[in-house]
């Protein structure tokens, strides 16, 4: 339950704080007061999209805060699943509204997005507004009032499931079938692809490895008489080099050694120099015969990295994408060449679904037909009660094949007056007989919803005298079981409040103020005869208001 709102700075509400009760709530006031800015502050809590124009003008930021008590499990389940524990059983929302389009959403001082906001309102409040009747005239929403009073969400939201699977595999279906035509070609292409990435045996690193390679090939030659400089050097060309000069060393040292043993390290020494000399001088030799052994391997590189710059250009800047590219092309290659194969098996898996869609469709066909039997009668008789006693409703239903919803198209058709066939809502109803079908559908539904506070602004638009008698008394009804909230402009509907708020405009240093207060009995004696008889109130009027109130009470 609502238990009090406060609203600053939002349109001409500087600032006001309303404490609401449980029963029958009552906002009355003259037009313009700013009795749809307390439903737009309303809406804001409850995450609806909202414009920075409802900011007051001169102020930065507008506030809502918003209390509720005896919160509802379908709530609580929400705000637990998401983190958002209730302490001493009491929810409190915030919203503040910025000048820069932001938006600071708090649940019990913690931070909430826009979005969890709309999703938890759903279960905290429902607002039927003086445009929501005008959705009777499109067929397409009926099926949500019959799916409401079925209760079958669960068995829906299985439909929706096992349909949407039914749908993936359709689609996938209809592109094997459309590819049919490209098939042929499409294999050439990809069988051209895959045997080119194929047959060059692209390795992961070899490009970085062949420019490595490419690098040292450009520059063999100078590197050949580099190697062959120091190799003359070691072993000599026309006279001794470095290694024969060495031996000699060698030999004079170990004859020395033999002479003093002292000098046998230092002869092992320059033995093992002469001997590490010695194999130097055969890897220098293999190192030319290695480079000599293939001039055409620079060519032999610059043709493979010329390959592997063309394939990259046509397959990816990279061996892995190139790699990659090959996977996927084998992949659909053979898919391809199982084609037949294939949608065989999409066909029995797409018939297959299908048949577990319509089983569910059926199931909900029958609930709905069922549920569509129970809404014809008991929303005639609430009609028959709100001063429409010839009404004729019936609710139709055509098979319109599998879709979101189910295979059900469904729409209410009326007739207002004896003699006349059922027809389309809009081709019959005027906007206080819309209204009324309205209250009589949310009164009905209200049966089977779980939400504590109900809010109508202005349903009885179009309705007067006994009729706005009995809406009033419906609203009452309903009343008795949870909160409800009502804008109104009738004084028959108001005389019925539990608790009666006045909302009105002042203009004080040339600023309009809006403010709410809960009235008293006298207050509700005025405020009744200035809805029965205009700003003038006579003797007549506070009379007639008194006889409606002593009534109802």
């Amino acid at each position: 339950m609502l238990n009090s709102l406060y609203i600053e700075n939002i349109a001409v509400i500087e600032k006001t704080e309303i404490e609401l009760y449980p029963g029958l709530n009552i906002l009355t006031g003259e037009t313009g007061a700013g009795k749809s800015i307390v439903i737009d502050a309303i809406n804001a809590i409850l995450g609806k999209r909202t414009s920075r124009e409802i900011i007051r003008s001169g102020a930065e930021e507008a506030t809502v805060y918003a209390t509720f008590s005896d919160v509802n499990d379908a709530a609580l389940n929400k705000l637990s699943d998401n983190g958002y524990p209730l302490e001493d059983d009491t929810l409190i929302i915030s919203r503040t509204l910025s000048l820069s389009g932001k938006n600071n959403c708090r649940i019990n001082g913690r931070p909430a997005t826009v979005a969890f906001l709309r999703e938890l309102g759903l279960s905290l409040i429902n607002i039927h507004g003086q445009h929501e009747s005008y959705e009777l005239f499109s067929p397409e929403t009926h099926i949500n009032y019959i799916d409401n009073l079925a209760c079958d969400g669960e068995l829906l939201e299985s439909y929706k499931a096992r349909y949407k699977e039914y749908r993936k595999l359709r689609k996938k279906l209809n592109d094997f079938i459309k590819s049919e035509e490209n098939r042929e070609q499409r294999i050439d292409v990809l069988s051209y692809q895959v045997e080119e990435l194929e047959n060059a045996d692209i390795q992961l690193g070899e490009v970085d490895s062949l420019n490595e390679e490419r690098a040292v090939l450009m520059n063999v030659e100078k590197v050949t008489s580099a190697l062959r400089s120091a190799k003359n050097t070691l072993d000599g060309n026309s006279s001794a080099g470095v290694v024969d000069n060495l031996d000699d060393a060698v030999t004079s040292l170990g004859k020395a050694s033999g002479m003093n043993p002292a000098l046998e390290e230092l002869f092992n020494r320059a033995n093992d120099l002469y001997y590490e000399l010695k194999d130097v001088t055969g890897e220098i030799d293999n190192a030319i015969d290695e480079i000599e052994g293939n001039p055409y391997r620079l060519e032999e590189v610059e043709e493979r990295l010329d390959l592997l710059n063309k394939l990259s250009r046509k397959y990816g800047g990279s061996e892995e994408e190139m790699l990659e590219f090959l996977s996927s092309a084998k992949e659909e290659l053979e898919r391809l060449l199982s084609f037949d194969e294939n949608v065989s098996e999409l066909k029995a898996k797409c018939l297959k679904a299908e048949k577990n869609a319509k089983a569910l469709a059926d199931e909900l066909t029958e609930i709905r037909l069922s549920a569509a039997r129970d809404f014809e009668k008991r929303v005639k008789e609430e009609m028959s009660f709100l001063n429409m006693p010839n009404v004729e409703l019936v609710v139709t239903c055509e098979d319109c094949g599998l879709c979101e919803n189910g295979q059900d198209s469904m729409e209410i058709l009326i007739s207002a007056n004896p003699g006349e066939q059922p027809k389309p809502v809009a081709k019959i109803a005027s906007g206080g007989e819309l209204s009324r079908m309205m209250l009589a559908i949310k009164t009905v539904l209200a049966s089977n919803d779980l939400i504590d506070t109900l809010i109508f602004d202005e349903v009885d638009t179009g309705v007067s005298g006994s009729a706005a008698q009995k809406v009033g008394l419906k609203l009452k009804e309903v009343s008795k079981s949870r909160q409800v909230i009502c804008v109104t402009h009738q004084a028959q509907i108001a005389a019925l409040a539990d608790s009666h708020f006045l909302i009105e405009k002042n203009v004080k240093d040339n600023r309009t103020f809006t403010d709410i207060s809960l009235l008293d009995y006298d207050g509700r004696l005025s405020e009744l005869a200035r809805i029965l008889d205009g700003v003038n109130v006579t003797e007549t009027a506070l009379a007639h208001a008194e006889k409606l109130m002593d009534y109802n009470n």
